[in-house]
């Protein structure tokens, strides 16, 4: 494992960005793979994301475009645009790369990422994971960590507009 991660960069995919990646990472390392819309960055999302980096040496986020966004979460959504999701999420000290997507699932870019453990919180069953025959038929594997936390973007969204502040 890598004991200081650098500063990452965050890009729209295209097969350019993801060739430069694997140029970056070079053969040895551990590739692992997240992803998710990360509207407003909670406690949850923080602990998912340190968890994901302690199995590898480069943690890449999948971050869904605000058009993704809007097609999973419905209108008023994404809270956030991209660019600030993106960046509030390249600033965690876990997190090496963020990687944008057009897609509603982040298929395409697991296929060219090709990475060794992908992650996804424990709310999503194993076999409804995108992408887990992928990284499963490379010799990868597929890890579903437990929720941590309270932390919901839509719940907190709700709080948020009841005024409150307990959950």
């Amino acid at each position: 494992m890598t004991e200081q991660r650098g500063h990452p960069a965050f890009s729209f995919n295209s097969l350019t960005h993801i060739e430069e990646l694997k140029e970056t990472v070079g053969c040895p390392q551990t590739i692992v793979f997240t992803n998710g819309c990360f509207d407003l960055l909670h406690v949850g999302h923080l602990r998912l994301l340190e968890r994901a980096a302690e199995m590898g040496d480069l943690l890449v986020v999948g971050l869904n475009s605000d058009a993704s966004v809007r097609k999973l979460k419905g209108p008023g959504r994404p809270i956030l645009p991209f660019e600030e999701r993106a960046e509030l999420l390249a600033g965690l000290h876990a997190v090496d790369r963020v990687v944008g997507f057009d897609e509603e699932t982040p298929l395409k870019l697991i296929e060219q990422i090709e990475p060794d453990v992908l992650v996804k919180g424990g709310d999503w069953p194993k076999q409804q994971i995108v992408g887990r025959d992928v990284v499963e038929r490379r010799g990868g594997r597929v890890v579903t960590l437990p929720l941590s936390g309270d932390g919901s973007t839509s719940r907190i969204i709700e709080r948020i507009r009841r005024g409150g502040t307990g959950p």
